[in-house]
């Protein structure tokens, strides 16, 4: 399918196009693309892009295809999808895969699997933008933009911090707060691939509220207000409640659970392209209602 897109100048003021269409989002790379592989109509009618768009006028662009990363392979194993339409995809990830191709794995990652996926489908943009990441063996939700404006205006929200996740984790031991807010800064000693609370890391903030408590371990509740690397699992270690199955951060490895007790049940956020907000929400996955 084809990215096109139609907006009217609901103000009361003229703009030029550039102008008109950041306010729409586009960045001003995209609108480089535009001008040399797109095309533009002024209610209707082919336009240059020194026009003006008066108000109630119509803008409709068309912008040029997003082609194959010929570095970035095509897998084409399932994945698991939630929602999707022209514009996102919301993808419940399976522990143990990872997202993004790197230099242990650049053939089945996540990425991999949605450029199999739209492929398939015939999609003409064939570059997917992950907006949530998640480590190699948590679960859950992961939102995907399927074209430039899309990855644009979620990536806006991102830096807002205007787009909602929480996850559900398992934790050794009985947190001492029911409910608590952990404001600490996290970085990386040396070249060391751990992270961990250090003076002059990055800032990071952290909330959990307890669901349940058992005698050995606490599920809990997680919202992510940062998103730093390994951010959870760096502040529950902190706090000497490491996730169960977490072998990097020491977590037990005995509790019968193969990777971090950590998934990403829900996702939210606001869908600038069809003015709606869209949320999401999983059930904890087999593994973690086993330990409990």
């Amino acid at each position: 399918m084809t990215l096109e897109f139609t907006w009217v100048n609901n103000d009361k003021i003229e703009y030029g196009i550039k102008k008109f269409l950041a306010s729409k989002g586009v960045s001003h790379r995209m609108y480089n693309d535009l001008k040399h592989d797109g095309s533009i109509m002024l209610n209707h009618h082919k336009t240059k892009f020194d026009a003006q768009v008066e108000p109630s006028d119509s803008l409709t662009v068309v912008f040029p295809d997003e082609q194959s990363d010929d570095e970035v392979a095509f897998s084409d194993q399932p994945i698991n999808v939630v929602y999707e339409d022209n514009n996102w995809l919301v993808i419940n990830k399976s522990a143990g895969l990872t997202s993004v191709p790197g230099p242990a794995n650049r053939e089945d990652t996540l990425v991999n699997r949605i450029k199999g996926y739209l492929r398939k489908n015939g999609s003409h943009d064939l570059k997917p933008h992950l907006i949530t990441r998640l480590d190699r063996f948590t679960s859950g939700l992961v939102l995907v933009a399927k074209n430039r404006l899309a990855n644009s205006l979620a990536n806006q929200r991102v830096a807002k911090h205007q787009i909602e996740k929480y996850y559900y984790a398992i934790v050794e031991g009985k947190l001492s707060d029911e409910h608590s807010i952990i404001d600490q800064p996290i970085g990386r000693i040396g070249d060391n691939f751990r992270r961990e609370v250090t003076p002059d890391g990055k800032n990071a903030i952290t909330e959990y509220l307890v669901v349940s408590s058992l005698n050995d371990k606490t599920l809990a509740k997680i919202k992510l207000h940062t998103g730093r690397t390994h951010q959870i699992r760096v502040h529950m270690t902190a706090l000497g409640h490491p996730l169960l199955g977490d072998q990097l951060y020491d977590g037990p490895l005995n509790e019968g659970i193969e990777r971090q007790a950590l998934h990403a049940y829900y996702l939210k956020f606001h869908d600038d392209l069809s003015d709606v907000d869209r949320e999401f929400k999983l059930d904890l996955p087999a593994d973690m209602k086993a330990i409990l």
